[in-house]
């Protein structure tokens, strides 16, 4: 039964899905599993999931754009986004709707055709300001009281790619990708 209203709450989201232009990512819980780790020399160090990458290089691929938006600081966000193409990384953001309502006045995207994925008390702030807000399974509980959809998995264990999956279901663009695989284009 859970599993089927799960599905519901998704399929009523199915046209959101497909007007989205934009997908904004929290770092830190959604990205990672929010653990931090910092090595002997004091460098601070974040485990991302491969997975979750190749999602994010197959939106890229049918147009949507994407950008990470996190209020931690430290080089691992930055390579990340840098590895993954990522033009928009916002790191050290302490007030993110004003940083988002920026982004999306450049890039030219309604708030309607915004996604806000995040995991805490500080992404509840963009609510108003996006037209589909979710969060990973293991976010804290008002933020998966109060978001428009929760994901199975957990923040850093494939949570935005199962939000990629989605998006590409709903797009019609998921059924070729499990038929013929995917390859890296530079195009």
């Amino acid at each position: 039964m859970r599993k089927l209203l799960r599905e519901w709450r998704w399929y009523r989201h199915r046209k959101k899905l497909i007007e989205i232009q934009l997908l904004v990512l929290d770092v830190d819980g959604v990205l990672t599993d929010g653990g931090l780790l910092l090595n002997p020399d004091g460098e601070l160090q974040k485990r991302f999931d491969v997975r979750d990458g190749l999602g994010l290089r197959l939106l890229q691929q049918i147009g949507l754009s994407l950008a990470f938006l996190s209020g931690g600081q430290g080089g691992a966000t930055e390579q990340r986004a840098q590895q993954l193409g990522i033009q928009h990384c916002l790191i050290g953001i302490k007030d993110k709707p004003p940083a988002l309502m920026a982004l999306q006045e450049q890039l030219q995207v309604s708030v309607e055709q915004t996604c806000f994925v995040g995991d805490d008390l500080n992404d509840l702030a963009v609510r108003n300001h996006v037209g589909l807000l979710l969060t990973p399974c293991d976010s804290c509980r008002p933020m998966r009281l109060q978001a428009d959809a929760v994901l199975c998995q957990r923040g850093g264990h494939g949570a935005v790619r199962e939000l990629a999956e989605r998006i590409l279901q709903a797009r019609g663009h998921w059924a070729a990708l499990q038929r013929h695989g995917w390859r890296d284009r530079n195009d």
